[in-house]
């Protein structure tokens, strides 16, 4: 059975060329979702462990993730060091690519358990969502939450204007030549699970669920986009 792909945003409307153009371009998505208990990598919902992050494979297990310094023009990839749990400061983290240039539309962040430890105190749960890993009490390039204790989806912080400017069109973090692919640079995009407290040991509960909606941009001015012309 044949199988293709399509690189680019997708048009829907019914006019697209005079004044009362009422075309837009379809959503994108990725999701993913992390239990911090499970450390075991490839399996569904590994959570990564102390200095380790995942990514999601979609409809496949999580596996461990390089989060990279970003660079709009470096031809060689840079990993950053997420520190290693210590016992005032967790991390965890999941780590998605989408095309640069893209326009975030929503950031979802659920919880489904939240985070306790084995021992000591759990003070402060936050989400930060930027361009590379974020340190307790960091400014993220897109998002945080505020603080986390309760199950369901939680509010993003009030959003500042260089965030939102950085949201509308998503930074170049690794170039297409870095990552050894054709086509169009990538944003990568970082959600760091923040746990702070004081005299803390492993983590004994704990469910995230992260989506972005995001639509990619057509660099060329939807000249290629698709479906050319009037759709009728």
């Amino acid at each position: 059975m044949g199988r293709s792909t399509f690189e680019g945003p997708v048009l829907a409307g019914t006019n697209r060329f005079t004044p009362f153009r009422n075309v837009g371009s379809v959503d994108l998505a990725q999701e993913g979702a992390m239990t911090l208990t499970n450390t075991t990598a490839n399996t569904a919902n590994y959570g990564g462990s102390s200095g380790q992050f995942v990514t999601p494979m979609q409809l496949y297990p999580n596996t461990a993730a390089t989060v990279y310094q970003p660079s709009s023009s470096s031809a060689v990839l840079t990993a950053q060091t997420v520190p290693a749990d210590t016992a005032s400061n967790i991390y965890r983290g999941m780590v998605m690519y989408l095309p640069a240039g893209s326009s975030i539309n929503d950031i979802f962040v659920d919880v489904g358990a939240v985070p306790t430890v084995t021992a000591g105190t759990l003070s402060t749960i936050t989400v930060y969502v930027s361009n590379n890993y974020t340190a307790q009490a960091g400014t993220p390039t897109y998002a945080a939450t505020g603080t986390i204790s309760a199950v369901g989806r939680q509010s993003l912080a009030t959003f500042t204007a260089a965030q939102l400017l950085n949201q509308f069109s998503t930074s170049t973090d690794i170039t297409a030549q870095a990552a050894g692919v054709s086509g169009v640079n990538f944003s990568q995009l970082v959600f760091t699970i923040s746990l702070a407290g004081s005299s803390m040991t492993s983590i004994s509960a704990g469910l995230f669920y992260f989506t972005v909606r995001y639509t990619q941009v057509d660099s060329t001015g939807n000249a290629t986009t698709y479906p050319y012309g009037n759709v009728d």
